[in-house]
């Protein structure tokens, strides 16, 4: 009993030396789960933003100017980020939002122009008013 948990701990802290049998039996089953586990039983997914179609709402078009501005619902982005004053955080997370929910701008640049906040009866931020250019 006393070589079996032996055995148990050493495969439990990994104290085989490198080289050795057990070591490389060792890796060949990690290496054998690794590829042959179904993907179902990790839901290790990179979570992306759940963006639903109301989030980003198209306002106006100024094809003079070559601006737009659309209205990004302040539910999208994550609350340490949410600000009255326009900073420079939210800027980055508007632009990234919008470069990946609105099908005319992905793959291409634009700059952030103005972030105005719209805010709501209890004085909180709804929404925010982003005037981009392209």
């Amino acid at each position: 009993m006393s070589k079996l948990w032996q055995g148990f701990k050493r495969v439990i802290f990994w104290s085989y030396e490198r080289g050795s049998w057990p070591y490389d039996v060792m890796v060949i089953a990690i290496v054998i789960f690794v590829l042959l586990s179904p993907p179902r039983w990790f839901h290790d997914q990179p979570q992306a933003t759940a963006l639903a179609s109301s989030a980003v709402e198209f306002l106006s078009e100024d094809p003079v100017s070559r601006t737009s501005t659309y209205r990004l619902d302040a539910k999208v982005l994550p609350s340490e980020k949410r600000s009255v004053k326009p900073t420079p955080e939210l800027e980055r997370e508007t632009h990234d939002i919008l470069g990946k929910s609105v099908e005319g701008l992905k793959g291409q640049t634009f700059q952030v122009r103005r972030i105005e906040p719209v805010r709501a009866d209890d004085g909180s931020v709804a929404y925010y008013d982003v005037t981009i250019h392209q």
